[in-house]
């Protein structure tokens, strides 16, 4: 029997600025709904199904721009339940002059009725909020079919 993993449990990011970093995240997760919990060297933020953590970076790794294509993080997307609630975090980054890196936008080479709006935060990590339709990956697998135009199921 395969073992069944349920979802992301925690995320640990590294940031250049503790400080500009916990106000960036204290005002963007807040907004998404996420409680504040902070230790001695440990800040995070978590609701019923994730946790999102920060730390500072080591010495030698301080001030460098963050390269999304370098070993390691790509972005992080985060779920949203309506394209509503994407549209209202799209307009709560404009307010809080958060840099959006793409508005919201049906985005179909990632799947059919994949809605998201993309943006940075302080260190340049890209983040995501999207409403994708539950029940897609299941219909992927037991199917075993993608319609996404980019893919190719592997037997």
């Amino acid at each position: 029997m395969a073992i069944e993993v349920l979802g992301v449990e925690h995320i640990d990011l590294t940031v250049n600025d503790i400080a500009r970093a916990r106000a960036f995240y204290d005002k963007v997760l807040g907004e998404l709904g996420f409680r504040k919990f902070e230790g001695a060297d440990y800040i995070h933020w978590a609701n019923a199904q994730m946790t999102i953590a920060i730390r500072h970076a080591s010495a030698p790794n301080r001030d460098a721009c963050f390269d999304r294509y370098r070993v390691g993080l790509h972005h992080l997307a985060l779920r949203a339940r309506s394209r509503a609630d994407v549209d209202a975090f799209h307009d709560f980054l404009l307010r809080e002059k958060v840099e959006v890196l793409d508005a919201p936008a049906e985005y179909p080479q990632y799947g059919e009725n994949y809605y998201a709006v993309f943006f940075a935060d302080p260190d340049g990590m890209k983040l995501e909020l999207v409403h994708y339709p539950w029940g897609y990956w299941r219909r992927v697998q037991t199917e075993d079919y993608d319609p996404r135009p980019r893919y190719e199921m592997k037997k």
